[in-house]
C-alpha cells in the first residue's frame, strides 16, 4: 500500500522533485527582489536625478539677464534702464538654483546672446518680447507648480510682467 509518496524514491543520492521546485522557486522570488533592492542587473549607470520641473526656468533667467547685459553693451545709453532687469533675472535664477538643489550646469559657458537690432528702440523691441515669453512661461509654470513654489514662481512672472512695462 501506497505511504503517500508519489514517487518511487529509495532514498539514494539525487534531489526529489519538491525540493527541486521549492529551489526553483526561490530563485525565481529572489531573481524578482534584485531590483527591487536597487541591484538592477540592467543599470546602465545612469544614477542622475531626473530634470526638476524648474530647470528650463533657471536657464531661461539666465539666458534673459545674458540677453539684457548684451543690449547694455550694443547700446550703453539704456544701461540704467536695463541694469536693474537683468540683476532681477540673476537674483530669479539664483533663487530657483536653490529651491532646484543643484548649482546651475557647468561646461562650456553659453553663447553670448546676440541682438539683430542696433538701434535702442530695436533693441528694447527685442528685449520686450524675450520678457513676454519668459512672463508667459513663467506664468505656465507657476499654474503648474506645487504650493511650496508657486509663490516663488508666481513671483517671477509678475516681475517679468513689470519688465514688460519698463522696455516700453
Amino acid at each position: 500500500m501506497a505511504t503517500g509518496k508519489t514517487t518511487q524514491h529509495q532514498g539514494g543520492p539525487g534531489h526529489s522533485r519538491r525540493n527541486l521546485l521549492r529551489a526553483g522557486a526561490l530563485v525565481a522570488l529572489g531573481g524578482a527582489a534584485v531590483p527591487l533592492t536597487g541591484c538592477d542587473p540592467f543599470d546602465r549607470g545612469n544614477n542622475s536625478p531626473p530634470p526638476d520641473p524648474l530647470e528650463p526656468l533657471a536657464a531661461e533667467s539666465a539666458a534673459l539677464e545674458a540677453r539684457q547685459r548684451a543690449a547694455v553693451a550694443a547700446a550703453p545709453a539704456l544701461a540704467d534702464r536695463l541694469t536693474a532687469i537683468a540683476d532681477a533675472h540673476r537674483a530669479h535664477a539664483e533663487e530657483l538654483r536653490k529651491v532646484i538643489g543643484r548649482a546651475a550646469p557647468s561646461g562650456s559657458p553659453a553663447a553670448t546672446p546676440t541682438l539683430t537690432a542696433t538701434d535702442p528702440e530695436g533693441v528694447l523691441a527685442e528685449l520686450r518680447q524675450a520678457e513676454q515669453q519668459g512672463r508667459e512661461n513663467a506664468a505656465k509654470a507657476c499654474a503648474a507648480a506645487p504650493a511650496d513654489r508657486a509663490a516663488l514662481l508666481g513671483s517671477i512672472a509678475a516681475a517679468r510682467a513689470t519688465h514688460v512695462e519698463a522696455l516700453k
